[in-house]
């Protein structure tokens, strides 16, 4: 989570995952991931396949929250409703509400 919140403000392009310069939303997750050494595929359908699913009201900080069907979006659960995401084009990485009707999905990398 601290990885991910230390990018902050950072612009989103898509399919890249540049700290400091920019980021799509898989590409945030997995490097914020990375830093804790543990390995994610860029795409957040893949993020999905390859980690442990839990039930959306067993989210914990750190999770990955997935939205959309099929799978297009991923975040970084914080705790407290909050994430942390690249959301999209002409937006940067920011801290966000959950909106817990539109998750599809929880993951839990590692």
């Amino acid at each position: 989570m601290q990885a991910a919140l230390s990018q902050l403000g950072v612009p989103y392009k898509f399919a890249t995952a540049k700290p400091f310069v920019a980021f799509d939303c898989s590409g945030l997750t997995g490097w914020a991931w990375e830093q804790a050494g543990v390995s994610l595929p860029h795409q957040s359908q893949r993020q999905y396949n390859v980690t442990r699913h839990v039930p959306i009201d067993q989210a914990m900080p750190g999770d990955l929250l997935f939205y959309y069907t099929p799978i297009g979006h991923v975040g970084i659960y914080l705790g407290g409703g909050k994430m942390v995401h690249a959301p999209e084009p002409g937006s940067v990485v920011n801290v966000a509400t959950v909106h817990w009707n539109k998750v599809v999905g929880v993951g839990r990398p590692g």
